[in-house]
This record gives C-alpha cells, structure tokens and sequence, in this order.
C-alpha cells in the first residue's frame, strides 16, 4: 500500500510541477513562488485532516485574480492578502461553514468555473505568442486582433506560437495514446517535448526565469500588514476566500466520486485550506486551494493514504532546490498552452446548451454568472448569479392558482398556492373584475402561504368594498396568525357556504 502511494506521489509531482510554473507566470509573480505554493499544499495541507486523497497547490482559477491583485497593490501586498485570506478560512472552518459552500446552485457554480476559464483563455493567448497581455478580460479579447496581426509579423513570436498550439494539442488528445506512453502526465509531455524543441531548433523564445526558491520568498513585514485596511485590499481578501473555499470543497465533491474510501469532512478540509494559505501567505506565495486536476491523478494512481500528496511536496522541495536550472529551459508558451487548456476544460462550452435544455431558468443564472464575471470580477459575478437563482428560486416557489365561480351577482374566488408580494400584480388584476358585484366570497383556505403585501391588499380591496356596500366574505388560509374576524356574508348574514355555485366551495379556515 505505501509502495503504491509513493508511485502516485511522484504521478502527482510530475503533473503539478508544470501546473505550478504555468500558474505563477500567468498570476504575474516569481515562477519560483508557485514551486512554494505547489510544497505548502504538499507539505503543510496534505499532513492535515479534511480529505485523505485531494492534493493542494496553486490553482488556475486564482490566476487572474491574483494578478490583478498583484497589479492593483504590488506584490509586497500578496503575503498578506493570502495570510489574511487563510485565516478568514480557519474562521470559518471553525464556525463548520464549510457546508454552506454545498448549498451554491450548480448553475452558478458552472457559471463561475467559466468565469473563470473564460479570462484565463484571453489572458494565456498573448502569453502563447510571448505578448503581454493588455488587463482585463474585455479589454484583452478587444486586443485580439491586433495580437493576431503582431504575432504573424514576428518570426520569434510566431515560434513560440506553434509551441504554445503544440502544447494545447498535446494536452487535447493525449488522452487517446495509447498506454503505456498515455501514462504519463500530458502537461509533462507538453513541457518536456516544447523544451526539446526551442533548444533543438534554436527558437529565440522567452523561457521561465526561475530564480531559486530562498529568494523568491517574499515574508512580509509588519508594515505590511497595516495595508490590510484598505477597503480595496478587503475586498481582494474575501474575494480569494470565497473563491480558494469554492473551488477546494467543490473538488472534494468531485473527488469523492472517484473512489470508495473515507469520505471529505468539509469543516476540517476548509479549516485544513486556511492553515496552507496561512502559511503561504507568511511566505509571500500564491493562494493555495484543492486542486481536481492533481486529486485525480492521485486517485487515479492507486494512491489510498495521505502519503501520496505529503510526498509530492517533497518531491516538488526538492527539484525547485537541486534542479532549478532544468527549469529555465522551458519556453513561457507551452506553460500558456497548458494554461489554455484548462481554461477551456473550466469554460467547457457544452454546458450551456446542455444546462439550456435541462432547465432554461438555470440556464439564464449559468449565462448571468460568467458575464458578470466577466464584465466585473469574480466575487461580482457569483454574488449577481446567487441574486438571480434565488429570484429564481422565489418566482417558481411563489406560484398561485384562481378560480372565480360567479351566479348573478354574486362570486366566489377560491385561491391555492403560494401568495408572495411577487405575485402582488396577479392578484390586483384577479379581484378588479370582482369590484362591481355585490357580493363577494374569497376563499384563502388552501393558499400554504400568504405573505403581508398579499393580506394587506386583500384586506384593504374587501374594505373597500364593504364601504360601497358590497357584503365580502374572506376565509383567511388556517395558519394565518393574525386573529380571527366572524365574515360579513352575502346576504348579510353569518355561515355562509356558497357551494351551491359550484364545485369551488369555502374550505374552514380562518375568516376576516
């Protein structure tokens, strides 16, 4: 058994080391810092309780994200917006949040991995052609033709070109080699053969400045922190902390599915998240969050303990020590073509039509969420596409059924349902027709709830009535707290039943 996990900690290692260098370069920090990150989710995360089987690191989906933030406030500032991001995490963890997470409508969480992928695409296709990319996701996909027009003039940008589009590729189809070459990690794969090839030919392309690990460990000093009052900085704080909590407990559930051992404890595993961001923070590194691209390798090895994923830290502290040179061979564009496979892999665009034909209401949140996200910022977006799905939810759960019997001039209304303010409009059009007879029965008794805008409307359109002299009756539903009043009938008298007028007659309940 341990044998076995220690040949998927190294699958494990294979896949995350180019993960971890493509990450850091795309958030804008030392590559050298996502090698940090990659050995806190290793060494730090992977010894704590939560899940057995999930490994940590430095994700894509935080990309962006930190590098606006790393635009915005400087890279001095990531320490502390991470450490502050894992200690709001260890709050809630504590406060056993963890849960709340699985309550996020699956509309909105598609919405946001697209979100997400979406700006990673547009911000990894200049970073294919050795491009700086201009900002946001609008202004980058607005540069786009001007990036395409740039990279076809330049013999080198080109180059690297064909070397990101070659790495996107491979990661595309390799599922489809055949083992035992279809073993290894496509991402490897990727790295190892762009490497070959930049160095064989001699492509003048940019390749990773790594640096080495103790210089790139930024721990931030007192004063630093004092920039956490900024409410901009805030904002940046909760936003990864929303997004790091998410995205971790979102593939425990994931990898759950992929094996039949113990399951994930949400509070612990988000408790276990906010020590490993903590710690990287106090290193000045990238957030770290659960990671399904790394999990699943791990299970798909054979791992069963958490020997998998300790060891995979170490093995990542130990190549960023004795072998970092190796890593200044690899061209900056193939780790965009990774990157820009994974953006794709959380854009996935079959789940819009799919999400479409399968519910529209949930397709119309899934479409809300990426566009806000994409048009403002992720924390914007999820917040807007929870909005909509609870409007959503309260429209399809606010529903109310009339039916109006008249005789003469007479009528009886018999109402089911749930009464809600947002059904306001319905029920005014529902009682004006009523306004010019002279007797009137509403019968509220089968509505489940009847929320004040309802009541009071309905109270207010039978005074009214009764002030021209009309005789209204109204049976309030059974569990409306509200005291009791005996009716004014039709003929004006009391205990009226008006089934006479039809099969819709008055149910016992309360009257007013």
């Amino acid at each position: 058994m341990i044998a076995t996990d220690i040949v998927a900690s190294l699958v494990v290692f294979l896949v995350a080391l180019p993960l971890c260098i493509g990450v850091a370069a795309a958030s804008g920090v030392p590559v050298a810092l996502g090698i940090v990150s990659g050995i806190v989710g290793g060494l730090v995360v992977g010894f704590l309780p939560g899940s057995n089987l999930q490994v940590s690191g430095p994700a894509a989906g935080l990309a962006a994200l930190v590098l606006e933030a790393v635009n915005d406030h400087g890279l001095e500032m990531l320490g502390p917006i991470v450490l502050a991001t894992g200690l709001l995490q260890m709050v809630l963890g504590a406060l056993k949040a963890g849960r709340f997470f699985q309550a996020i409508p699956v509309s909105v969480i598609g919405g946001m991995l697209a979100g997400i992928g979406l700006p990673l695409i547009l911000g990894q296709l200049y970073a294919l052609s050795d491009h700086a990319q201009l900002g946001s996701a609008l202004k980058n996909a607005a540069g786009l033709p001007t990036l395409f027009s740039d990279t076809f003039a330049d013999r080198s940008a080109t180059q690297a070109l064909v070397l990101g589009a070659l790495a996107v590729t491979i990661c595309a189809l390799w599922k489809k080699v055949p083992k035992p070459l279809g073993a290894l990690p496509a991402p490897l794969v990727a790295v190892a053969l762009g490497a070959l090839l930049a160095a064989l030919l001699g492509m003048r392309v940019k390749t990773v400045d790594f640096g080495s690990l103790g210089n790139a460990v930024l721990i931030p000093g007192p004063e630093r922190f004092a920039g956490l009052a900024d409410p901009a900085v805030l904002g940046v704080v909760v936003t990864f902390t929303v997004i790091a909590s998410a995205e971790s407990l979102f593939s425990a559930a994931a990898v759950d599915r992929l094996h039949s051992g113990p399951r994930t404890r949400y509070n612990p595993e988000l408790f276990s998240q906010g020590v490993g961001n903590a710690v990287a923070g106090a290193l000045g590194a990238l957030p770290v969050t659960a990671v399904i691209a790394r999990s699943s390798a791990n299970v798909q090895a054979g791992a069963t303990t958490k020997v998998s994923r300790v060891l995979h830290g170490a093995w990542l502290l130990g190549f960023g020590l004795l072998l970092p040179g190796v890593l200044g061979l690899i061209p900056v564009s193939v780790l965009a073509g990774i990157l820009v496979h994974s953006g794709w892999k959380l854009l996935d665009p079959g789940q819009f039509p799919k999400m479409w034909r399968k519910d529209r209401g949930e397709g119309v949140v899934m479409v809300v969420t990426t566009g806000a996200i994409v048009a403002g910022n992720l924390l914007e977006g999820v917040l807007a596409g929870v909005a909509v799905a609870i409007l959503l939810a309260a429209v399809r759960m606010s529903r109310v059924r009339v039916d109006t019997v008249t005789e003469g001039d007479s009528a009886l209304l018999v109402m089911s349902g749930n009464a809600t303010f947002l059904r306001l409009p319905q029920l005014i059009a529902t009682l004006e027709p009523l306004s010019a007879r002279s007797g009137v029965q509403l019968d509220l008794t089968a509505v489940s709830h009847l929320d004040l805008a309802c009541r009071e409307e309905v109270e207010q359109w039978a005074q009214r009535q009764r002030g021209k002299g009309a005789a209204v009756e109204v049976l309030l539903p059974r569990t409306d707290p509200e005291p009791w009043q005996r009716p004014t009938s039709l003929s004006g008298q009391q205990d009226v039943d008006l089934r006479p007028l039809g099969p819709l007659g008055p149910r016992q309940g309360g009257r007013s």
